[in-house]
């Protein structure tokens, strides 16, 4: 039997290969990425697996694909499933983004700490928003929905095979093989010719629109490695003449601890694709759709956290247009080093970030009473601190990567009302609900807090910083 943590790290594998084959540059990117993880670890030794495994780094993948309808997201919460990957988070790249971006967004993925430490693999997925007016008009929903409504991107075998590895939580060794062939041709980039006008119209609106609604099939878009030093990383790709896109995407690099994600690709490449004119003839063209991603992630931070960073990200906007001609990465080093703690410890203690907590092995052992509060706990050696690797995204750093990747920001009418599309909305599309990641990390925090209670015999509630 294989159980969903091995099916989903053998997905994630065989996806990985498939994507290198489809598109060379992305082989590149994991090579360099890879480079890059031993110099970094040869360097900085334990620190460097201060937010996970060397070996946990090295297989880290996410995966992004894009869906045009309820139905469809559904079906494939159906097949994320049966990995052992749930949805968490609601991400509106609608209003995050200058261009035309009609999607709004979830990510599937381990939710248990060991499950994220077995293979942390998550897929951050989109649907389009047809219903929105300030992208389609009446007939064009009209016409687009109708075109949804008649293909199959995921075939009933499929399906059947991921409701039996969900409910089960493992299969037979053939039925596995069956369900990762039929899983990894799902997301296979399809031959079959493109109608060129309704892809054009669909283009001029948004390229993201097209890329969903005008072909008959859905693809990995972009497969994304975790790199320990994406500077360097960056660097590297530039030198073997890789284009990337013009910025980082994120929070700044820093002295201080690493916090939430950053992120940066390499620019869409043009791939020959079939496309069919109005005559009927078959031509060979090219289009820009798939790109190749790769991330940092730090430290995931609390509500309050959050909030600190989405503010200095408003107040790094104001400065970068009052002072055009600085240097905006010289400007957001200077916000993070006024206004974010400088330690894990200061996180810790002014509640911004999560941690897991866990008794010393060189804790005192001279038959001493630990102290009751958490800080001195910390202080006096009793527990140490773990920090929780973010393990979700950033709804403008998403857009940001979306938006550097096309070449045209299509269009939108912001005389109309956005139709409502929220969490709420997104969990009864597919019947399961869209977890809250602060209440994922915070349940991990408050289990590491009641074990270390338990162990040391406190009251839970003599621990500062339990909630």
């Amino acid at each position: 039997m294989i159980s969903q943590w091995q099916l989903r790290a053998a997905f994630a594998a065989r996806l990985s290969e498939m994507y290198g084959r489809e598109v060379p540059a992305y082989t590149t990117l994991v090579d360099v990425s890879r480079e890059v993880n031993e110099d970094v670890l040869r360097a900085q030794g334990a620190d460097a697996e201060r937010l996970g495994s060397i070996s946990r780094v090295t297989a880290e993948r996410h995966g992004a694909i894009r869906v045009g309808t309820p139905a469809e997201l559904a079906q494939v919460a159906r097949v994320f499933g049966a990995l052992g990957m749930r949805p968490v988070g609601f991400y509106d790249l609608r209003e995050a983004a200058a261009s035309a971006v009609p999607v709004v967004s979830t990510a599937f993925r381990p939710v248990d700490g060991e499950e994220l430490a077995r293979n942390p693999f998550r897929v951050f997925t989109s649907m389009l928003t047809p219903a929105d007016p300030r992208f389609f008009d009446a007939d064009l929903r009209a016409r687009l929905e109708t075109f949804l409504a008649g293909r199959e991107l995921f075939p009933p075998e499929l399906l059947a095979l991921a409701d039996r590895a969900e409910e089960a939580r493992e299969l037979p060794d053939a039925d596995a093989e069956r369900f990762l062939q039929l899983a990894v041709s799902a997301f296979e980039l399809s031959t079959e010719p493109i109608d060129k006008t309704w892809y054009e119209t669909l283009e001029r609106v948004s390229a993201v629109a097209a890329d969903i609604g005008g072909v008959r099939s859905t693809h990995i878009n972009h497969l994304t490695p975790r790199v320990l030093d994406i500077d360097e990383l960056y660097r590297r790709m530039t030198e073997r003449g890789i284009e990337m896109i013009d910025t980082i995407q994120g929070p700044p690099r820093w002295k201080g601890p690493d916090l939430l994600l950053r992120q940066t690709s390499f620019r869409a490449l043009a791939e020959p694709r079939a496309l069919r004119t109005p005559d009927g003839q078959v031509t060979s063209g090219a289009l820009r759709v798939r790109f190749g991603e790769v991330e940092a992630r730090g430290i995931a931070v609390t509500r309050e956290g959050r909030a600190l960073y989405d503010r200095l990200l408003t107040l790094l906007d104001q400065r970068t247009a009052a002072h055009p001609g600085a240097d905006r990465a010289e400007l957001a080093h200077s916000l993070w080093t006024e206004h974010v703690p400088g330690t894990e410890r200061e996180l810790a203690a002014q509640k911004l970030g999560y941690f897991t907590y866990h008794l010393a092995p060189d804790r005192p052992r001279d038959g001493s009473r630990p102290p009751e509060a958490l800080d001195d706990l910390l202080a006096q050696g009793w527990v140490r601190a773990e920090p929780l690797v973010y393990e979700d995204f950033l709804p403008r750093s998403a857009a940001g990567i979306f938006q550097s990747n096309l070449s045209d920001a299509g269009s939108r009418d912001n005389d109309q009302q956005g139709a409502a599309y929220d969490s709420d909305w997104l969990s009864g599309a597919m019947d399961r609900d869209v977890l809250d990641p602060f209440a994922l990390y915070e349940r991990q925090q408050n289990q590491s807090l009641a074990q270390v209670a338990a162990e040391l015999e406190l009251h839970l509630t003599t621990i500062t910083g339990a909630s």
